[in-house]
């Protein structure tokens, strides 16, 4: 089953709509990602997150 309830980044209100009713900003899900020890992609999400907050540069 899929995560239904969504939250407002903006007004951080929970709703089950696509769009904030209060402050008509667009809704993100409020669960996290699923945690997986063979995660596929681990390397490159830590490496882009290396480059983007320029840690490792000298």
């Amino acid at each position: 089953m899929r995560f239904r309830i969504k939250k407002c980044p903006k007004c951080h209100r929970y709703t089950l709509k696509d769009i904030c009713p209060v402050c008509g900003a667009e809704t993100k899900v409020a669960h996290p990602p699923r945690f997986s020890p063979e995660d596929p992609y681990g390397a490159y999400r830590r490496k882009l997150k290396k480059e983007l907050l320029g840690i490792g540069r000298k």
